[in-house]
């Protein structure tokens, strides 16, 4: 560390020798009240050259730049304006020590200058004693160069008012915290470049940069801005001085890439677009930064127009009063001194230029400059509490307080408002959007304005495709036809093929074109659709003309239930109604009736009180008309072949009233198996969509695993029932009990036949119209057929009604088979 700081005070005496003897009047240097420091690399290093030691670089000999020349004269020009001024800083006058800054590793002489006391630089304790006499620094231009000097000057918070560097590590003030700048950041710029490219559906493009923290920083600020829309970065390189350009073509033309943007310092595009000329690389759109956008040279180029179409994003031209005459009347009257007496850097070889040279080269960065001068100007007006001719020369400037005035900038400057948002950046301006013409010239033809509104246009009208009218094309993959989504090929989203979208699908190619997003339950779509319909809602009203039908004949069964039952109890102690079961006939007419009305249950709205009545009677009552008929066919079995056979059986059935037991157990098992299966999984409304795209049917949802105990009972007592009531098949004429139970349950059977394979293909909403109707038949067939030619013989052959007659039936059925 001792080293360190004798090495940098041995430094400071050497620049203060040299100071005393090189103070003259220059371009270079004006004595002033305030002094303003200003780095311009006028002349650019092409190719540092290799170096043994430590040395620093004489500016002058290498490659000259106009347009920072011209920047340079802009500088000091403003400061003579404002010197001259009677309302900003009257009475007080601003000098300047200006450099040219080429290199950002081999220019430190004039940093050290910069930032010394008295020709030395030492590790003062006190901050605010012994600082430089600069109190603000103007530059530098690039943002390589501004990295390497801006901690000179943030240790003693000099201000660093930078009218070029967009890199945007810069807005972190906890690194930079004196530093502000009168140019918008890359992700400004980077931002309306992206517009330009969505304005115009450009895709499939590629971003060359240069290789410094500007074109690096340029792509980070391109790939965040671009991740979330439809365009891909095909190809990017970074360029240098040795860079193949023909090679970089090449790989581009591989890629079929038609828009090129080129985010690079002046001597880097010129390269390009001249490579580009004799390579012959024809119809491209190039895309051109603010740096580069108002070339002078470039337009007027023999062969530019083979190239293509060249758009960019141009710093706004404001001209500027008195500028032009400034350079006429300062144009060789330049430094008349040797070369040897100016300090390092303070020296330029200019001599052959005219002012008419310098006023039309590249004005891009003019008002950035201007406002900056001006920016400090007023920051020092505010703190020396200048009134109208004087200003308080007494106060005591610092640079931290410059600073905190800049921060707080708010003016009108040639009609363009001048302030700054937290970070230091420009909160003001606009860019502009330009056209290369046919006349080799940069055309305005639309604009992106900060902080107003509209903010964003391009007149098309205006700009001279190289493909005639039309807008060129930039993508990687055609568009897909309406309904089919993009399948991604590859690593790029823009590289794709088509593929439809399945019915129940669409595919919204403005929110997400890459995949078919499925339909909600109650929508559907067709093959290939962009958007979902509603789904009709189907259920089968009460006032359907069906139902009407269905719910029609359940009365009528109401009716002749009641009417049997009623002659059935006139007739109860006659020998048709014992033989018909006695008071079983009036348990079976009761359960038929509970049966009957779960038929109104399958129309309306489904619910879940709806749903559990539409199975819970007719799977309870049900089993128990099977569990009767079983009983009687058992019974009739009984009385004529059973118990001649087999007394004891008979005995036993009777003694214990077997029938009951049996219709009990039945009654108790059904109810059990009932209350588990919908006590753990009860019926619910159920929203039918797989049979139908374009409907839901509003069913009820019965698990039947969980309830197919309940189920199973049904066909286990039809099928005793049918196999007892068969065994009676050949039983006397006239006496039809079996044979009418056996018709029954074949109707029965047959019914529910029916409607199985009618479920199976079909699911729509009257499939609850057709169960509702094989219900209401499984109760009219035993009605029917069963207590109907029952009162036939009540009350139209009432002669069979006697006991005589059943007594000679049986008392013949025993003879023919003792026979």
């Amino acid at each position: 560390m001792k080293h360190f700081i004798a090495a940098v005070c041995m430094m400071g005496l050497f620049l203060q020798g040299i100071t005393k003897s090189t103070m003259r009047h220059s371009e270079f240097q004006l004595e002033g009240d305030y002094l303003l420091g200003g780095l311009f690399d006028i002349h650019f290093i092409s190719s540092p050259p290799s170096q043994k030691r430590p040395e620093a670089i004489n500016c002058s000999r290498e490659i000259f730049l106009l347009p920072n020349y011209r920047r340079f004269q802009l500088m000091r020009f403003t400061v003579e304006e404002i010197n001259n001024s009677t309302t900003l800083l009257p009475n007080v006058t601003l000098g300047y020590e200006l450099f040219d800054h080429c290199s950002d590793t081999r220019s430190f002489t004039d940093i050290l200058k910069l930032i010394s006391v008295d020709g030395s630089i030492q590790p003062w304790r006190e901050p605010s004693k012994n600082r430089s006499k600069v109190i603000a620094l103007i530059g530098p231009f690039t943002s390589t160069h501004t990295l390497t000097i801006a901690p000179f000057f943030m240790v003693d918070h000099i201000p660093v008012v930078s009218y070029g560097s967009s890199a945007s590590v810069f807005s972190e003030k906890r690194k930079y915290p004196s530093f502000l700048r009168t140019v918008h950041p890359n992700q400004d710029t980077v931002g309306v470049i992206a517009m330009i490219l969505q304005h115009f559906s450009w895709r499939w493009v590629a971003f060359l940069h240069s290789n410094n923290d500007f074109g690096v920083d340029g792509l980070e600020m391109f790939i965040k801005k671009i991740k979330n829309t439809d365009i891909c970065l095909a190809y990017s390189k970074a360029l240098a001085e040795d860079t193949d350009y023909s090679l970089v073509f090449k790989q581009m033309e591989k890629q079929n890439l038609n828009v090129i943007i080129v985010f690079a310092p002046k001597i880097y595009a010129e390269a390009v677009i001249k490579t580009a000329i004799e390579q012959n690389v024809t119809n491209k759109v190039w895309i051109a930064d603010d740096g580069w956008s108002l070339n002078k040279k470039l337009p007027n180029m023999k062969g530019i127009r083979n190239i293509g179409t060249v758009l960019g994003v141009a710093q706004p031209v404001l001209t500027i009063p008195g500028f032009d005459d400034f350079i006429y009347s300062t144009v060789g009257q330049a430094i008349k001194a040797d070369a040897e007496q100016q300090t390092c850097n303070q020296v330029c070889i200019c001599r052959n230029l005219t002012a008419g040279q310098i006023i039309a080269a590249d004005p891009s960065f003019s008002f950035p400059m201007y406002s900056a001068v001006h920016a400090v100007a007023r920051a020092l007006h505010n703190i020396l509490q200048c009134e109208t001719d004087r200003c308080d020369d007494a106060i005591p400037v610092q640079p931290s307080m410059v600073v905190e005035e800049l921060r707080k900038s708010n003016f009108t400057l040639l009609n363009q408002s001048v302030l700054f948002d937290e970070n230091g950046d420009p909160n003001f301006g606009h860019f502009s959007i330009v056209f290369w013409n046919h006349s080799g010239n940069a055309q305005e033809v639309g604009f992106y304005h900060f902080n107003q509104s509209p903010d964003f246009y391009i007149n098309n009208t205006q700009i001279q495709w190289h493909t005639d009218e039309e807008v060129p094309i930039a993508i990687c993959s055609p568009e897909c036809p309406t309904g089919y989504a993009r399948k991604t090929i590859g690593i790029h989203k823009c590289c794709f093929r088509c593929e439809i979208c399945p019915p129940q699908t669409y595919v919204n190619i403005t929110e997400d074109p890459y995949n078919c997003i499925s339909c909600k339950e109650t929508e559907w779509s067709e093959e290939g659709s962009t958007s979902c319909n509603l789904r009709l809602v189907e259920y089968v009203p009460f006032t359907d003309s069906r139902a009407i039908l269905v719910m029609a004949g359940t009365f009528i069964l109401l009716g002749l239930i009641v009417a049997v039952a009623l002659l059935f109890a006139v007739n109860y102690h006659t020998p048709v109604v014992r033989s018909a079961g006695g008071p079983m006939c009036f348990l079976i007419l009761g359960c038929l009736t509970l049966c009957s009305i779960s038929v109104f249950f399958y129309f309306g709205k489904p619910t879940n009180a709806s749903c559990v009545l539409r199975y819970a009677p007719f799977l309870l009552c049900y089993s128990v008309c099977l569990a009767c008929f079983v009983v009687r066919s058992f019974q009739i079995v009984c009385i004529f072949k059973i118990a001649a056979k087999f007394p004891k059986l008979q005995s036993w059935w009777i003694k214990y009233h077997g029938q009951w037991l049996l219709i009990t157990g039945t009654f108790s098992t059904q109810a059990m198996l009932i209350l588990i299966s919908f006590s753990s999984h009860p019926p619910r409304p159920y929203n039918e969509t797989s049979w139908y795209q374009d409907q839901i049917v509003l069913s009820c949802d019965l698990n039947l695993a969980v309830a197919s105990c309940s189920f199973i009972i049904l066909p286990l007592l039809c099928c005793l029932c049918f196999i007892f009531s068969y065994m009676g098949k050949d039983l006397p004429k006239n006496y039809n009990e079996a044979k009418a139970i056996t018709f029954c349950l074949l109707l029965l059977i047959l019914t529910w036949i029916v409607f199985a394979t009618e479920y199976l293909l079909y699911r729509g909403k009257y499939i609850h119209t057709l169960n509702a109707l094989a219900v209401l038949s499984s109760l009219y067939s035993f009605l029917l057929w069963y207590f109907i030619p029952k009162c036939h013989i009540m009350i139209f052959q009432a002669h069979k009604n006697t006991q005589k007659y059943f007594q000679g039936l049986i008392q013949n059925y025993t003879k023919t088979i003792s026979q």
